[in-house]
């Protein structure tokens, strides 16, 4: 017997807004977004759920959190809008132009340059649309489990997810202090003299802090750790305000600025990693994210590469 489900899940409206609670965590933050009163998201949303005949989130320690079911659906909601989306684009392309939208989940880190990557494809492809979403390593392989977007962004891929990849380029972790540190001063430095310096690190499930732990565990050392910040940006900022030390991309610094900091020439550094992209072997690619994945390939890591060579702390 054929399932009627679909004649109760609700309209393409629906799917849109369940997707939005899902992506930004909260019916308010998802009103936001889409412009809509909060009243109107959560009447929406209960409608799905209704229909569904399952409560699609509950809220835990204050926090929406989706159920299995809930889940579900969320990933049902993204095929079908891409269906549309890849209709959309087919339709363009017989039109003599693409359109349609890309799909993004970055690591915080590729933040820095993601967008001079975007932005000469956004020049060869004026008509599309954009959906770049930023977060830790945790969060963007949570999006990677659940076949959200396009391509997902890591320094770090996950090993446990079946998917292709391509390494796209160099991502050396380097270590930075203020102009005027002591360490500043060295003409050479240990990772364990480093170690004893206060240490700014990022948050756990930041690909740059598995990265300095994998090292500090192979050399059996810990690091002084005097703060715990989530934003490269800020670590940026205290290490010009003489608060630590840290390690950080090298890209952080070709594309955020590197006002007042030198790179400490320590012994066991660089951290050698590279970027990879990373797509689902089950979802078959949009028309533009086939394009992307070309300009990925060619002009864009010759792009970004340059930059990165170009760039040196003195």
């Amino acid at each position: 017997m054929q399932s009627r489900l679909h004649a109760h899940v609700g309209t393409m409206r629906q799917l849109e807004i369940l997707l939005a609670v899902h992506d930004k965590g909260s019916i308010n933050e998802a009103a936001k977004s889409l412009f809509l009163t909060q009243p109107t998201v959560s009447i929406q949303m209960r409608k799905l759920s209704d229909a569904i005949g399952e409560p699609l989130y509950q809220y835990v320690n204050r926090r929406l959190v989706f159920t299995e079911v809930g889940l579900e659906l969320v990933k049902t909601a993204v095929e079908v809008l891409d269906s549309f989306s890849r209709l959309d684009m087919t339709l363009g392309n017989l039109r003599e132009f693409k359109s349609g939208t890309l799909r993004l989940a970055v690591v915080t880190t590729s933040k820095y340059f993601i967008p001079h990557l975007l932005g000469p494809f956004c020049e060869q492809f004026p008509d599309i649309d954009i959906q770049l979403t930023i977060g830790n390593r945790e969060q963007t392989i949570e999006r990677m489990k659940q076949g959200i977007d396009d391509f997902y962004v890591f320094s770090h891929p996950p090993r446990d997810i079946e998917a292709h990849s391509l390494e796209f380029l160099e991502n050396p972790l380097v270590a930075i202090a203020h102009q005027d540190h002591p360490l500043a001063k060295q003409s050479t430095i240990s990772l364990a003299q480093l170690c004893e310096a206060p240490f700014l690190m990022r948050e756990k499930g930041s690909g740059t802090r598995y990265a300095i732990e994998s090292l500090l565990k192979q050399h059996k050392l810990q690091a002084n750790i005097k703060m715990t910040i989530e934003s490269n940006e800020a670590i940026k900022h205290s290490v010009m305000s003489k608060l630590g030390i840290s390690i950080i991309s090298a890209h952080t610094l070709t594309y955020g600025g590197q006002s007042g900091l030198v790179r400490l020439p320590v012994n066991e550094l660089p951290i050698d990693s590279h970027w990879f992209f990373m797509w689902s072997s089950s979802k078959r690619p949009t028309l533009i994210a086939s394009a992307f994945l070309e300009h990925i390939e060619t002009n864009g890591r010759e792009l970004l590469q340059n930059e990165l060579d170009k760039s040196a702390l003195v």
